[in-house]
């Protein structure tokens, strides 16, 4: 597996070669950040095309055809007419809160989006508590969306704001519980090194039961911190017209709409860096011919594969299962998943003490 480290290293020590350290950490912050923001982008544009695609196969439909080859320029075009609409100015809204919403939850999606490894050396950021942090970042989200819905002064987008807060707090702790089943396997929080842990074999594989749990547990509580359908009910377009950024046009709007689909991405991406191997490749004991052509598809193609999946995965709950009532949102959350996140993280701790595991 290469290490993408090395690739750094002597680029610093280029850099280093014809400028002073601080500068050259300066032009080495401001590239990262470049590269980071465009990969944002181009994620968030496969993010939506393949959403359409998904939704017009699971409703026997074709999807954009017309604008590009196989309609791939549509998201494009998209983009633009976005970046061109008016902003409509709100008359009673709170301007400094209207306007500053949108740009906290894209500061909270950048910010977890960055933490994500996508293959041995490309960590953007590593730190020993990265599981925390990225929890901790995407948190954030949750008062941009209180803010958007109350400074709007729309009873609509206010509902919709205060569905999303309820629903994303709580499902949170789900999130955390399964998390936090796969950080007492592995004794670590640094997402780099619970990848590294799985060169012998992904955790949804060798974590035993507790870790499949886990897995079915976080694609459950991903899905509605996300608010994606079947838990989409703060933007419910029958009830709310489009929620909490009811009020949003232009840029602003597009802005939650670009947070909400790499938001899923993050969740899937997170979900394969901590139950599916990270860059990890897929070995099989005994097949050493077969590990050994694994080995040479690169890291970062194995994170990409294992988190589009996701994402398609749970695409596929969203336009399979029709949408849930509030009080059913919550009850599947503090009757259903809380308890059983608890009890199997009671399990994993006695598989790991008793080394139950694989």
């Amino acid at each position: 597996m290469f290490d993408f480290s090395i690739v750094t290293e002597t680029i610093h020590a280029a850099l280093l070669s014809i400028m002073p350290e601080g500068l050259a950490v300066l032009l080495e912050c401001i590239v990262v950040g470049v590269c980071l923001l465009l990969m944002y982008t181009v994620i968030a544009i496969a993010m939506i095309f393949m959403e359409r695609k998904v939704c017009a196969a699971f409703q026997c439909r074709l999807g954009p055809v017309r604008v590009g080859p196989w309609g791939t320029l549509q998201v494009i075009c998209d983009v633009f007419k976005m970046l061109t609409k008016e902003i409509i100015t709100i008359r009673h809204a709170d301007r400094f809160l209207y306007n500053l919403a949108p740009y906290i939850v894209i500061l909270a999606s950048v910010l977890s989006f960055s933490c994500l490894p996508i293959n041995r050396g490309m960590e953007v950021l590593d730190f020993n508590v990265g599981v925390f942090f990225m929890m901790a970042a995407s948190s954030i989200g949750v008062v941009g969306i209180l803010l958007a819905g109350w400074s709007s002064n729309n009873k609509y987008s206010l509902i919709g704001a205060m569905r999303s807060g309820a629903q994303m707090i709580s499902y949170e702790l789900s999130i955390g519980l399964s998390i936090l089943t796969i950080v007492v396997l592995t004794d670590t929080m640094q997402l780099s090194e619970i990848v590294e842990r799985q060169a012998d074999g992904w955790f949804i594989f060798k974590g035993h039961i507790p870790a499949l749990i886990a897995f079915v547990i976080y694609l459950i509580a991903g899905n509605a911190e996300v608010n994606r359908g079947p838990f989409d009910l703060p933007e419910a377009e029958s009830e709310l017209t489009a929620g909490y950024h009811t009020e949003y046009s232009g840029m602003h709007f597009g802005l939650f709409y670009v947070a909400e689909f790499v938001n899923l991405f993050i969740i899937s991406g997170l979900a394969a860096t901590i139950f599916l191997g990270g860059w990890m490749p897929l070995h099989i004991p005994g097949l050493e011919g077969f590990n050994a052509v694994m080995d040479c598809i690169p890291g970062f193609v194995w994170f990409f594969a294992k988190a589009f999946f996701v994402v398609w995965l749970l695409m596929w709950i969203k336009w399979t299962f029709p949408r849930l009532r509030v009080d059913q949102i919550l009850t599947l959350e503090w009757k259903y998943l809380v308890p059983i996140g608890l009890a199997n993280l009671l399990l994993m701790v006695i598989v790991v003490v008793f080394k139950l595991h694989f």
